[in-house]
């Protein structure tokens, strides 16, 4: 009797993976690796003794090597195979917001929410908007600014915070002890959990954008007594012209990369906290 020959696969077809669409690791491309659900930009894709394999840069600025393996990523929620471009890169729309988050073409702002954020300043409210000024408009976020950290009690009162009417709040300079922080502990404490102040460390947003990217090797310490953008301007060489100094200091801000980390995660924290709905 002669023996049947069999193939070396015999797995069913209905029970066979189907191959996912090849897409080329082209730089600034956004994608998430499958197994650990790591989320960033491609930065460069490299022939190794193993295989090939592609840099992803996260939103703060990590990076992780992966090998390009077939069904490796998700491409805007979808399994795909990344494999290593071939030619010139093609010019293509930038795959990431200002901030980091990915981008989304087209998209509409969305009717803006009762609930809003607060800066400290005009410059930071500038700053805010020139980073994740997109990501506010989908989410419908409106950012306003106060004068100054004595206002926000009253702020706190005439808002009337509450279900699906949150207010954060980025104050400068909000450490242990200072009134910054008497003034954040005193509100929070009388509007519950409808208001988030959150604040970073430097005593202005100034400070906030990375001395590299203005171009100096760090922000002068200036003296108690002194008016502190004054006496930055001056130890910078800059002219005493604070309005044109910042306009100097935002023209170098391209993305969240220019500024510093305790920034980043403390405006991220006020989007999530004004956006998310309200548990029942």
């Amino acid at each position: 009797m002669r023996s049947r020959q069999y193939g070396p696969d015999l797995t069913p077809p209905w029970k066979k993976q189907q191959p996912a669409p090849e897409v080329p690791a082209e730089r600034d491309l956004v994608v998430e690796e499958a197994a650990t659900g790591f989320c960033g930009a491609v930065l460069r894709c490299e022939k190794t003794a193993e295989g090939f394999t592609v840099t992803l840069e996260d939103r703060f600025g990590k990076h992780r090597v992966f090998p390009l393996v077939p069904r490796g990523f998700l491409l805007e929620g979808k399994v795909v195979t990344l494999v290593r471009p071939t030619g010139p890169a093609p010019s293509r729309a930038p795959g990431r917001t200002a901030s980091g988050s990915v981008a989304v073409p087209g998209a509409r702002a969305r009717v803006a929410r009762e609930s809003r954020i607060y800066v400290e300043g005009r410059h930071d409210a500038e700053l805010v908007e020139r980073v994740w000024g997109d990501d506010l408009r989908i989410e419908g976020v409106v950012v306003e600014y106060l004068e100054g950290i004595d206002d926000l009690p009253a702020i706190v009162a005439d808002f009337a915070p509450g279900p699906g009417r949150r207010l954060g709040v980025l104050v400068d300079h909000l450490l242990p002890g200072t009134k910054e922080h008497r003034i954040a502990t005193q509100v929070t404490g009388e509007a519950g959990h409808a208001v988030l102040v959150v604040g970073h460390p430097y005593i202005d947003i100034w400070q906030a954008v990375k001395p590299s990217s203005v171009g100096i090797p760090a922000w002068p310490t200036v003296p108690r007594g002194e008016v502190w953008k004054e006496g930055i301007c001056r130890r910078l060489g800059w002219p005493v012209n604070t309005p044109a100094a910042w306009k100097h200091i935002l023209s170098k801000v391209d993305s969240y990369k220019d500024l510093e980390p305790e920034l980043l995660g403390r405006v991220e924290e006020l989007i999530d906290f004004v956006s998310l709905p309200d548990q029942a």
